[in-house]
């Protein structure tokens, strides 16, 4: 991490993996994927009670299990953001994942491309994907985009264009990119299809942050773990 002339901060490697999976991530990566399973299925079940508080006594063992208190630290905080993101993490359990890449051809910076796949419990309109879901989805691809300039920052606004409903179990393709930069401000667009459809458009304007704020969100993170 270093300072810029401005008074932010560079710190692109905050979306890349610098060091290997330990066998701890591995297993917490399986343990995720385990239970967005179960939090579909639970959702659309219609299993008989017997076999729902069955269970419920099968998930309070499994929270005994994995319960970490009496034990320092935080293993979410610990973790690289790329492994505890809420739409591509691998370790976060209500992430898609989304699947990244970038295409470095669109503009001075390149382009984020995510692919998600959202379930029944994103579900807004019958069928389709909550709005705010849609939002929160633009939010972290075009978090991803700024970065790229080497001096991301926080979200400042967010404006979305819904042009056509967003269908459930269905890949959606994101793609955001820098529009611009002018100092502190990064604006940036970004596009979501079905296929050939647009289902939305998106304008957000990131703020970089002075170094001193990074430290005080890490402050008030660990003052609560």
């Amino acid at each position: 991490m270093s300072n810029l002339p401005d008074g932010s901060m560079s710190f692109p490697q905050i979306h890349e993996r610098t060091a290997p999976l330990t066998a701890a991530d591995q297993a917490r990566i399986r343990m995720a994927a385990a239970l967005r399973i179960l939090i579909t299925d639970s959702f659309l079940s219609t299993a008989p009670n017997e076999n729902i508080d069955a269970a419920i006594h099968h998930i309070e063992a499994a929270i005994r299990e994995v319960s970490a208190e009496g034990t320092p630290g935080s293993a979410a905080a610990e973790s690289h953001f790329s492994d505890r993101s809420p739409f591509y993490g691998a370790m976060n359990p209500i992430s898609m994942p989304m699947v990244m890449s970038q295409d470095p051809s669109v503009g001075e910076f390149g382009a984020v491309i995510g692919v998600g796949t959202f379930t029944e419990p994103y579900e807004g309109p019958p069928g389709h994907i909550h709005g705010g879901f849609i939002a929160a989805a633009f939010d972290e691809v075009l978090g991803m985009a700024q970065s790229l300039t080497g001096r991301p920052g926080m979200t400042g606004t967010l404006s979305i264009k819904y042009r056509a409903p967003t269908p459930l179990n269905t890949p959606i393709v994101y793609k955001g990119w820098v529009d611009r930069v002018e100092g502190r401000k990064i604006f940036t667009k970004g596009q979501s299809f079905n296929g050939d459809t647009l289902c939305a458009e998106a304008e957000v304007l990131f703020l970089s942050m002075p170094p001193e704020m990074m430290d005080m969100l890490k402050k008030g993170r660990d003052l609560r773990l």
